[in-house]
């Protein structure tokens, strides 16, 4: 069975259109999204022209039966703590939020799809990166 964790800039990525993540999702089983990436995405929202539409849109990619939300808890902040202390001595620290989706897809195991390059300096996670477009 295929599951992936989606970040902040994969889900943007698939509502753009962007075709490389539409043809990633459509291939996958279960999609898996953490409450930083909906917490990512809500900020975004309220700042932008199309708040309604956008929260609308989320509330149902999040009512398909293919897709949950997984908590944050003690065994994700383990993981966190362990990928913060590599990415400091690699000297290659990332945002802090993407540690925490990073740890998340660690810790369940998920493959993690984004178009944020900074993600494969990550090795205890498997980064799927897709290009901008």
């Amino acid at each position: 069975m295929s599951k992936v964790m989606l970040d902040t800039s994969a889900y943007s990525a698939f509502m753009r259109g962007h075709q490389e993540v539409k043809l990633a999702l459509q291939q996958v089983e279960e999609i898996y999204l953490n409450p930083i990436v909906l917490g990512e995405l809500l900020a975004g929202f309220r700042k932008g022209r199309h708040r309604k539409k956008n929260e609308r849109e989320l509330h149902e990619f999040l009512s398909s039966p293919r897709v949950s939300v997984v908590s944050v808890d003690a065994e994700t902040a383990e993981r966190y703590a362990a990928i913060l202390s590599a990415l400091w001595n690699a000297g290659t620290p990332i945002p802090t939020n993407d540690l925490w989706i990073a740890a998340s897809a660690m810790q369940h195991g998920l493959r993690l799809l984004t178009t944020d390059a900074h993600y494969l300096k990550i090795p205890q996670v498997l980064v799927e990166h897709f290009g901008t477009s």
